[in-house]
């Protein structure tokens, strides 16, 4: 009978031969180890159970911002920048992509820095780190108070072969061979960079951590004051669950209390429908938080600096674009899973106007409008002229799915929506220059020709082209 020793070693080897770091070898042990014990990462119904109320960040007094405006200086702004948007068509930094105003993601990103005056820092993937911080030397000034570099790259793991948990191979394109261990990598690769070492010896103590493509999450004096003045280590940021989050993550907590995430693959199928019920888990995760840096390095000293996050196991092909490929396992872990092995951490409700993610065309059409605005901070809002709060957009995907396609029917911009309350586009429809779409609207094009709206149109209600 093989030892897991011996079925080690060649993952061992492998990452050993790719120079990764002895830290990240041993957390992927830990986590093989659970793969090859049976264990799943599943969380059942019967181990959690809902919360029902949580500090409400609309209720903080305002003597809060004070607090934190006190502690910019020491807080670090930690975006979460791996992505490539390879769904939208895209081979380049998804946080390159021109967003509002002809500004990128990252452009906004960094202009919210430089106002709040913060350090910004990047957790790269190997994909994305030379040309994003080849796009911020346009700002000098990020550079000038401090020697920290403005990035560190995520690590990479093997992933496994689901039928034998052996190690997976393709030789005719070795890179395949690799996954991203999922953004809970972030508290191993700040160690295993020099960064987290580097941002105490400066004098960083906070920092708030969330992805490049919500620019929605910005540094609130309100939320650090507070996050100061409880003394809290780690803060989680979730809002009301709606019908449309009902695959995304949510807060629990476990029968001691302890508050925990569950994600939707570690859901069991048989408690599916309680992971759903939006009643029920009535808040879901947006992937913001915020951290106390001496109190991570306290504690990653403590476990060896390895974090211990629940498992993720992500059953995926060798080849994500070839469905006939190796059925493999992908093992990873969520940042926000800390919440539940941190002791005294907790979670805060925000508003919804903090999370606008762009996963897809159908996010970045709404931001590029008028139905959004950038704040004096540069925090993407929703214009203050906007009556209507409910916002619906659905793009044929034949058309729309990729950036390019997208662009090149809307030459002229994005219509003007700020009193569009829902859209939705099948066919092939190409607008002219400033088009306005009012109420709900509803574009067909049942023919296979290519049809355009005029310039200066205005829709309101529905549309039928055939």
């Amino acid at each position: 009978m093989t030892s897991f020793a011996e079925k080690f070693a060649p993952f061992a080897k492998r990452m050993q031969i790719e120079g990764l770091p002895d830290i990240v070898i041993r957390t992927f042990e830990h986590y093989y180890k659970q793969l090859a014990e049976g264990q799943t990462g599943l969380i059942p119904e019967t181990d959690i159970r809902p919360v029902e109320s949580l500090p409400d960040v609309k209720t903080f007094p305002e003597d809060l911002k004070e607090v934190g405006h006190a502690a910019l200086t020491k807080t670090v702004f930690l975006k979460l920048n791996g992505g490539l948007g390879t769904s939208m068509g895209l081979d380049r930094a998804k946080s390159l992509l021109l967003v509002k105003n002809k500004l990128s993601f990252l452009d906004i990103i960094a202009k919210h820095a430089l106002h709040t005056n913060s350090l910004l820092v990047l957790m790269n993937s190997f994909a994305t780190h030379n040309d994003s911080l080849t796009a911020l030397e346009q700002y000098p000034q990020l550079r000038k108070k401090t020697d920290i570099p403005l990035g560190f790259l995520q690590h990479k793991v093997p992933k496994v072969t689901r039928a034998d948990l052996s190690l997976a191979s393709c030789s005719r394109d070795p890179n395949l061979e690799w996954c991203p261990p999922g953004h809970g990598d972030i508290f191993t690769a700040l160690v295993t960079s020099g960064m987290l070492d580097t941002l105490l010896e400066t004098g960083y103590e906070y920092t708030f951590i969330s992805n490049a493509d919500n620019l929605g999450a910005v540094l609130d004096t309100a939320i650090l004051g507070y996050f100061i003045k409880n003394k809290i280590s780690y803060m989680a940021e979730v809002a009301d669950r709606t019908h449309m989050d009902t695959k995304g993550g949510h807060l629990a907590q476990r029968l001691d209390g302890q508050p925990v995430l569950r994600e939707l693959a570690q859901c069991p199928p048989e408690d599916m429908k309680y992971f759903q019920d939006i009643s029920r888990h009535k808040y879901f995760n947006t992937n913001s938080l915020w951290l106390h840096l001496p109190t991570l390095k306290d504690i990653l000293a403590t476990k060896n600096y390895i974090m211990g996050l629940p498992l993720i196991c992500n059953a995926k092909q060798l080849d994500p674009r070839d469905s006939s490929s190796t059925p493999v396992y992908q093992l990873e872990t969520a940042m926000g899973a800390a919440i539940s092995i941190i002791e005294g951490a907790q979670a805060i409700r925000v508003p919804r106007t903090r999370f606008i993610p762009i996963k897809n065309t159908k996010d970045l059409l709404p931001l590029r409008s008028d139905a959004y605005t950038l704040a004096d901070d540069f925090r993407a809002i929703p214009n203050p002229d906007r009556k209507l709060k409910r916002f619906a957009v659905d793009l044929d995907p034949t058309y729309y799915r990729l950036i390019a396609d997208m662009e090149a029917r809307f030459p002229y911009g994005t219509p003007s929506l700020i009193d569009c309350e829902q859209l939705s586009i099948k066919g092939d429809v190409k607008f002219g220059h400033n088009v306005t779409l009012k109420g709900r609207v509803e574009i067909v094009n049942k023919s296979k020709q290519q049809q355009e709206i005029p310039d200066n149109t205005v829709i309101k209600d529905e549309l039928y082209i055939t």
